[in-house]
């Protein structure tokens, strides 16, 4: 996901089905497309927008966002993708777990645990260690992700909650469509912002000639909010502490928006061209430091938090004095 969060994923682990034609009616004119093509596929609005974002679906033979109102007549192809088959072994990978009940689990995600399988990375992710401590999650979510709900980014450490059951799975995803969701970013940025707080409201998509990573550029890109403060600025450095709280959750969200806004993170090769001591670090300085939400089953609001990990406390120390701002 987000960073965050129920992110639309690329589809390097997908394989093409028929490809499907539809004609707007005047009885649909007007809905989104994807949730027009959601209802006539029987899919998830959230795998008809990762079709969408791979320029799957097609109006008139040319790419849309998801949020595009159908037309009368519009002619829609889409090519769906389907996940590949894999056996998904349990593994004893130790967990950090914050919460459980029948319901769901909440862990304290540690950079460097990748979240869900693929195609040649089969083992020794999060998916792998949850079918090992919560027995049969199968079907939940998909095939190569069962229970996950949103996702963290590789190198991305902090609070992370799975559906142990369907209906706790629908009910979570909704929430995150729905934007719901309270989540609180910890990050360390190249760069001393004049503003002590701002607000970045850029569309992001599939960088246009690098298909594996996102970008503000892009002529497809979904709507994106994310929204930073200044906890810190350290004195002898060009670094700062910032806390991040994304309204949506598109891939990469927090990377691209705070890179674009001359904000990159420290240590993230791939958005802030991390060089030197930035690269030792191994990781993009993001730590998903809170997540709130409401349980599926009882409806009571929950919040998870999760302190900065020591790596990035570390790393911090070696900066000196810090002032916050007033």
């Amino acid at each position: 996901m987000s960073e965050s969060e129920n992110d639309a994923e690329g589809d390097s682990s997908a394989t093409s089905t028929d490809v499907l034609f539809f004609e707007v009616d005047e009885a649909s004119m007007g809905i989104r497309v994807d949730a027009w093509v959601a209802e006539l596929t029987g899919v998830s609005r959230a795998q008809v927008r990762r079709w969408i974002d791979a320029g799957r679906v097609l109006v008139a033979g040319a790419k849309v966002r998801a949020s595009y109102r159908v037309s009368l007549g519009d002619s829609i192809e889409a090519r769906p993708i389907e996940a590949v088959e894999m056996e998904l072994t349990p593994e004893a990978i130790p967990l950090d777990v914050l919460y459980e009940d029948e319901d769901l689990i909440v862990i304290d995600k540690p950079a460097g645990l990748v979240v869900h399988p693929a195609p040649g990375h089969p083992n020794g992710t999060l998916v792998n260690a949850l079918l090992n401590h919560c027995g049969d999650l199968a079907g939940i979510g998909g095939v190569l992700r069962p229970g996950i709900v949103h996702r963290l980014d590789r190198g991305t450490s902090g609070v992370l909650v799975a559906a142990k059951n369907d209906a706790a799975h629908q009910a979570l995803s909704t929430q995150f469509a729905e934007h719901s969701i309270d989540r609180v970013y910890r990050a360390l940025v190249r760069g001393l912002p004049r503003a002590d707080e701002g607000r970045i409201d850029r569309p992001i998509g599939r960088h246009p000639r690098d298909r594996k990573r996102m970008s503000v550029v892009t002529k497809a890109g979904r709507d994106s909010i994310t929204n930073w403060r200044v906890t810190r600025r350290f004195r002898d450095s060009t670094v700062s502490e910032l806390e991040v709280h994304p309204e949506t959750g598109r891939t990469h969200q927090i990377r691209v928006h705070l890179s674009a806004a001359g904000l990159p993170l420290v240590g993230d090769v791939i958005y802030g061209r991390a060089r030197g001591r930035d690269a030792l670090l191994g990781r993009p300085a993001l730590h998903a430091a809170h997540l709130g939400f409401e349980h599926p089953r009882s409806g009571k609001r929950m919040g998870f938090d999760s302190v900065m990990p020591d790596d990035l406390l570390e790393w911090m120390a070696e900066l000196g004095d810090a002032e916050s701002p007033e």
